[in-house]
C-alpha cells in the first residue's frame, strides 16, 4: 500500500527535534510523498529548505486566510512566481469565516483569495484550499473564477455543498480526524472515491486531538474510508494514490 499525504505542515516547530524519525515512520507505512503547505512567507522559505534535504517532501507556498495584510499577500504572489518551478501547490489559501466574521474583513479575504486563484491558473499549480465555516462561499468563488486544479482540504461543510466541486472535477482530502468527526464520515459516504485524497494536516487533525499528528496516520484515514465505503483497503489506497497523481503530476513518485 502506498499513499501521498497531500496536506501537511512539516516546517512546524513540533517536528524540529525528530523530523527524520517522523518521515521514516511515514515511509514505513507506505507514504511516497508529502505536500508541505505554508501559512506565511517564513514557512514557505522553510518548506523549500526542507525539500532540499528530504526527497519525500514537496513544497507549497501560501498565506493562511486569517492573514489580511494585502502587502504580505503581494509578497507571497511574487515569491510563488519566483519559485514556480520548485513548488507543487499554492496553499494553504482560501477563506476562514470561523475566525474572520466582520464583512469588511471577509471582503479583504476574498480579494486575497481571488489573487491566488488567478495565480494558480496562470502558473498551472494546484490550489490547496482552506475553507473553515466557508465551504459554500469558497466553492462559489472557485466556480466564479474558473479555478482549475483544486484540492479542498479538511472540508467542513455539508456533503451537498461539495457536489459542485465534484462536478467540477475537484478533490477533497480526508484527514485522520475522520474517526472522530461525524461530518467527515458523512462527507466520505457521499463523495465519489474518484474525488478523494488523503491528508494528515500534521501536526493537527489527528485521531487524538491531544496528540501531535503526523503523516503516518494517513493510513487511519484510508482505513476509515474503506470501512465507510465498504471497499477493500487496497482498492481505496490505489484509487486515492491515482487521484493524487492526477492532481499532483509534478510529484516524481507518480
Amino acid at each position: 500500500m502506498k499513499f501521498i499525504d497531500t496536506h501537511a505542515h512539516m516546517y512546524d516547530s513540533s517536528f524540529e527535534d525528530d523530523l527524520d524519525q517522523v518521515l521514516k515512520r511515514a515511509e514505513a507505512k507506505g507514504c511516497s510523498a508529502i505536500v508541505s503547505v505554508s501559512e506565511n512567507l517564513d514557512d514557505a522559505l522553510k518548506n523549500l529548505e526542507l525539500a532540499e534535504k528530504h526527497k519525500i517532501l514537496f513544497p507549497g507556498a501560501g498565506l493562511f486566510p486569517t492573514n489580511l495584510d494585502i502587502g504580505q499577500a503581494e509578497e507571497m504572489y511574487k515569491f510563488i512566481e519566483a519559485n514556480r518551478e520548485k513548488l507543487v501547490a499554492i496553499g494553504e489559501v482560501g477563506l476562514d469565516y470561523w475566525k474572520v466574521q466582520e464583512e469588511e474583513k471577509r471582503e479583504v479575504q476574498r480579494q486575497i483569495f481571488k489573487g491566488f486563484i488567478e495565480l494558480a491558473k496562470r502558473l498551472g499549480l494546484v490550489l490547496n484550499v482552506h475553507s473553515r465555516s466557508a465551504g459554500r462561499h469558497v466553492v462559489s468563488m472557485l466556480i466564479e473564477h474558473n479555478a482549475q486544479k483544486v484540492q479542498l482540504h479538511g472540508f467542513d461543510a455539508k456533503a451537498s455543498t461539495a457536489t459542485a466541486g465534484v462536478e467540477a472535477g475537484w478533490f477533497f482530502s480526508i484527514p485522520p480526524s475522520i474517526v472522530r468527526s461525524r461530518q467527515k464520515q458523512k462527507l466520505v459516504k457521499n463523495l465519489p472515491l474518484t474525488n478523494m485524497l488523503v491528508e494528515s494536516d500534521s501536526p493537527v487533525l489527528g485521531p487524538d486531538p491531544k496528540k501531535r499528528n503526523e503523516p503516518a496516520n494517513c493510513t487511519i484515514a484510508l482505513e476509515a474510508i474503506a470501512e465507510i465505503k465498504e471497499i477493500s483497503l487496497n482498492k481505496v489506497a490505489e484509487q486515492l494514490f491515482e487521484n493524487s497523481c492526477r492532481l499532483y503530476g509534478k510529484v516524481p513518485v507518480c
